[in-house]
């Protein structure tokens, strides 16, 4: 069983607020970055940024234990950063260098860190929902008291993965916290025009999951709601799904050129940066000034300037990689 915090509760890797605000910056920086050098044909495969959505994989992250499973999708960078993937070997494995998370194989779709529990993302739309949904079964079966994440997008609810996996996650109580992130698009569509009942929170009614809306762009929210939820993920009370309501900056993909989005949407959106919020609500609070945040930022670019310079310098994948972890004999 896991270790018991002074309250009683599972203990964790909880983020202070401040810390919340540096792993927020970093994941803009890097994700910025990543989208520049995807621009200029130094990472191969395609670039799926998640920028504008930083305090949805914080808020989240920033709550859960080390081994506690995160399964996620083909936008996952921040997920993987959020919850303590290195930043060097995400960049490498960016790269394909032989340093990265999956020694070059996986890429941008495919990263996976087993040491913090991330199962890795996915390029099959709604794939993390069973995987997380397996992940809370073994939890469950094994006694591990590990809390199992998906992340996905609202287009993934139409997909039929997710309805079988919520549906036996719910018989069998099991400790999942769905995310989705309602980023208002599924590709290049406008969601509401996908289903008659829009809202994914309404949709978990038929399968008896309790749900909740939160601002996606408000940190402290996500992680008060993320509290709440492993609480009840914990105590045996069955899965749980928060609808974060959120917005993607860029495209679908690195080089969509978004003619689908009205340009006063993604202002209104942009002016409600989720950085920009929490910097406010820090200092206001007293719990930081300018001058710390301005550090923080710096730190971040510094971080990612030297994980892009080590990707540059490390060496390919040896050949013989391409077998590895490809079959076990028995």
């Amino acid at each position: 069983m896991r270790a018991q915090s002074a309250d009683g509760r599972p203990a964790t890797d909880g983020l202070s607020p401040v810390q919340r605000f540096e792993r927020m910056a970093l994941i803009r920086s890097f994700e910025l970055k990543v989208s520049e050098l995807y621009r200029d044909g130094d990472i191969p495969g395609f670039v799926h940024t998640s920028l504008g959505q930083e305090a949805v994989a914080v808020g989240v992250c920033g709550r859960l234990a080390r081994d506690d499973y995160v399964a996620t999708t083909h936008r996952g960078h921040g997920h993987c950063l959020a919850k303590g993937a290195d930043p060097g070997a995400m960049m490498a494995e960016l790269f394909a260098k032989g340093t990265g998370l999956c020694h070059g194989k996986g890429g941008s779709m495919h990263v996976a860190d087993p040491g913090h529990g991330i199962l890795g993302a996915n390029a099959i739309v709604g794939a993390s929902i069973p995987i997380a949904v397996g992940a809370g079964l073994s939890s469950r079966l094994l006694g591990q008291d590990r809390v199992s994440v998906a992340f996905f997008g609202e287009g993934s609810v139409n997909q039929g993965a997710f309805h079988e996996a919520a549906n036996l996650a719910a018989i069998w109580d099991l400790p999942v916290l769905f995310v989705c992130e309602n980023n208002l698009y599924a590709e290049f569509t406008d969601s509401s025009r996908m289903s008659r009942v829009p809202s994914v929170t309404a949709r978990c009614a038929a399968y008896g999951i309790e749900a909740h809306e939160v601002d996606g762009n408000d940190v402290a929210a996500v992680s008060e709601a993320v509290d709440d939820a492993l609480g009840r993920c914990r105590s045996g009370s069955g899965p749980i799904l928060l609808e974060a309501h959120t917005y993607r900056w860029q495209g679908h993909y690195e080089g969509d050129a978004q003619p689908y989005k009205p340009e006063a949407e993604v202002t209104n959106w942009k002016a409600r940066d989720p950085l920009v919020l929490e910097r406010g609500r820090l200092v206001v609070a007293g719990e930081a000034t300018a001058e710390d945040l301005d550090a923080a930022v710096r730190g971040a670019e510094d971080i990612v300037e030297r994980a892009v310079s080590d990707a540059r310098q490390a060496d390919d994948p040896d050949p013989m990689e391409a077998y590895a972890d490809v079959l076990i004999n028995a």
